[in-house]
């Protein structure tokens, strides 16, 4: 997969997530697939438990299907998965 600014465009929902790093501590080691997204939220299935993270505040490595993990920082991801397709995405590195 080639990682672009553009990545934050992708589907969320079905990818292996883990949060890395976040302004609450408790967040961080969360680790498993992304069930549901909304907003603000991703909803994750954590040793099967559904676990809600917020996006402003983590930082999430994702695991796309081909190995790829790719480094996000949720304060990019927040807004509703359908707005972020129409989103305009400034030049990140």
């Amino acid at each position: 997969m080639k990682v672009t600014p553009d990545i934050i465009k992708e589907e969320f929902i079905g990818l292996e997530a883990e949060v890395v790093a976040s302004r609450h501590p408790g967040y961080v080691g969360i680790r498993g697939r992304v069930i549901d997204e909304t907003r603000n939220m991703f909803v994750i299935e954590h040793e099967g438990r559904r676990k809600m993270v917020p996006k402003a505040v983590c930082t999430f490595h994702f695991t796309f299907p081909d190995g790829t993990v790719v480094e996000i920082e949720g304060r990019l991801l927040v807004g509703r998965p359908e707005d972020r397709l129409k989103k305009r995405i400034k030049r990140l590195w």
